[in-house]
């Protein structure tokens, strides 16, 4: 165990800027040294059979989280994940899948509007049994995926129960390049004037789809552009140039990037002639909107071309770059940071500087610094994009958040619907009877029901019984305790409001696609109907 750690902390060294007087070249050299001499030296000595794959994985890893965990190692066999990362691509036949428990069969959660799973007729709630013959009882969910997934052209075969009419048939599919789009709704509002379009990603290409969504949207009448960057986390910088690029003059700096590097130092700025610089532009971002997202909304503030509505974003001002390594891994790497046309960077965490506990620092809003807009309007650098109009953000119960991402009991009562209710309208709505009927299956259900207020006081009520003091006030925990006591299908009445939306917008999404979903998504987003109201900035 002490020769690992000293493997760890001999890769981990190599971050680090200890001796006085050397160059960088040098200590790199001393320590790569090392690092082969102490590898070696275990291969000869240890008692056991050296694993070196795994020590060295692990000291790589290791060294990197000195740095930012944005820059990552990633080998030969996973770079389909990587690709999946950029480009959002994979080769398989497009569904997302269910498996309950390891035992049972796989299920068709939701196949992707004009994937091949859609074209050969695969829905939500049908039933794996066999992938090319091989039963999927005793698989995992990962290994179900991985045998489901395969080389674009390659057909797999499916033993498929149907949930529709029961029969069991044999599905044969040929496999595609399936790309999830980062686009994945455009469309225009009730209002009959505004246009909408979601966001969901930076990866390559999107600028392509945005500009189509954008001309679709205004031969249909549109005179005022909402841009949703909530939630999306960034991706590739260029395609936020490529976007910027749609709105306004060619030749304008949207971005640059400087690294220590001086192949890292570079403008980026439009090339080509945009498609609209006139119609106002809302962009919605909240504390999720990061990287890419941040670099779009930035530079359409500095350049007062739109007005961003929403929350103050993530503050990731980093760019990453992709560099080949041998035995065909990759190196992610941070290279350079990047600055808004104002020349403010958004990066709201000093990775360079750590506290006591090893945790880097958030910079302080004492020492951001002003910046000006192309208007003369002041911005701040330092800590992701301050919008021109702050909402109000949408709130969860500790109850929806419990459910939805922690239960599967949203996914199995799904499930259970759609079985039982052969179609849908595209404008689903859950009747009073269906939420009474979804009570009655989330009762009997294991997760965690407790409200906010009964999870702390377990919490208090642990640490006192830690200190000894509970037996002090038993009268008063127990009083405590039976005023904020709420059964399972009492709070489940009491948010339903909060939890009928989420459930719509899950069951459109299995007979509709996603489009369905989004649009019962915005049919109950209080956020979009606020910034709508709102007047936008003089721009």
């Amino acid at each position: 165990m002490k020769m690992r750690r000293f493997v760890l902390a001999a890769l981990a060294a190599l971050a680090v800027t200890t001796a006085y007087g050397q160059s960088n070249g040098f200590k790199l050299g001393k320590w790569t040294e090392i690092h082969n001499a102490v590898l070696k030296e275990l291969n000869r000595s240890y008692v056991d059979s050296l694993p070196v794959d795994r020590i060295s994985l692990a000291g790589i890893d290791a060294m990197l989280e000195e740095l930012d965990p944005y820059t990552v190692y990633i080998p030969e066999e996973e770079n389909e994940n990587l690709q999946m990362m950029i480009a959002k691509t994979y080769g398989g036949i497009g569904a997302i899948i269910y498996k309950p428990d390891r035992n049972g069969s796989v299920i068709i959660d939701e196949p992707y509007a004009g994937s091949p799973a859609a074209r050969a007729g695969l829905r939500c709630g049908d039933e794996i049994v066999a992938i090319d013959g091989a039963t999927t009882a005793g698989l995992t969910s990962q290994e179900s995926s991985d045998r489901m997934k395969g080389k674009p052209g390659t057909s797999v075969t499916f033993r498929v129960h149907k949930v529709r009419t029961a029969d069991t048939v044999d599905v044969k599919i040929t496999r595609e390049r399936i790309h999830l789009p980062d686009v994945e709704y455009a469309g225009m509002l009730s209002d009959g004037k505004t246009g909408y379009i979601y966001q969901s990603g930076f990866t390559e290409n999107v600028s392509g789809a945005v500009r189509e969504a954008f001309l679709s949207l205004k031969a249909q009448g549109m005179e005022k552009l909402v841009l949703d960057l909530r939630g999306n986390g960034g991706g590739v910088l260029q395609e936020a140039v490529s976007i910027v690029s749609l709105f306004v003059p060619k030749g304008s700096l949207v971005v640059s990037a400087r690294g220590n590097n001086s192949l890292e130092t570079r403008e980026y700025r439009t090339t080509t002639h945009p498609i609209d610089t006139e119609i106002p532009i809302v962009v919605l971002v909240n504390r999720f909107s990061a990287s890419a997202s941040e670099i779009v909304s930035g530079a359409l503030q500095d350049l007062d071309r739109a007005t961003i509505m929403g929350q103050r974003t993530f503050g990731k001002g980093l760019v990453q770059s992709i560099r080949p390594l041998p035995y065909n891994g990759q190196l992610k790497v941070t290279t350079a940071k990047y600055y808004t046309p104002s020349g403010r960077c958004v990066q709201a965490i000093d990775y360079a500087n750590r506290g006591e506990d090893g945790e880097a620092l958030q910079i302080p809003d004492s020492l951001t610094h002003e910046f000006k807009t192309a208007g003369g309007r002041t911005v701040r650098d330092g800590g992701g994009i301050t919008p021109d109009v702050v909402l109000e953000p949408h709130t969860y119960s500790r109850l929806a958040l419990s459910l939805f991402n922690y239960s599967s009991v949203p996914s199995e009562y799904t499930l259970r619907y759609v079985r039982s209710h052969p179609e849908a309208d595209a404008d689903f709505r859950l009747s009073d009877a269906d939420y009474e009927d979804f009570i009655a299956f989330a009762k009997t259900q294991d997760f965690d029901y407790r409200s906010s207020a009964k999870a702390l006081f377990d919490q208090m009520k642990k640490e006192l019984e830690e200190d000894g003091l509970a037996g002090t006030m038993t009268e008063q925990l127990d009083a405590l305790q039976k005023a904020i006591e709420m059964d399972k299908e009492t709070y489940l009445r009491l948010k339903k409001d909060e939890i009928v939306p989420l459930l719509e917008e899950r069951i459109a999404a299995r007979y509709h696609f996603q489009e369905a979903g989004i649009r019962v998504r915005l049919r109950y987003d209080e956020e979009l109907k606020d910034a709508l109201t709102r007047p936008l900035i003089a721009l």
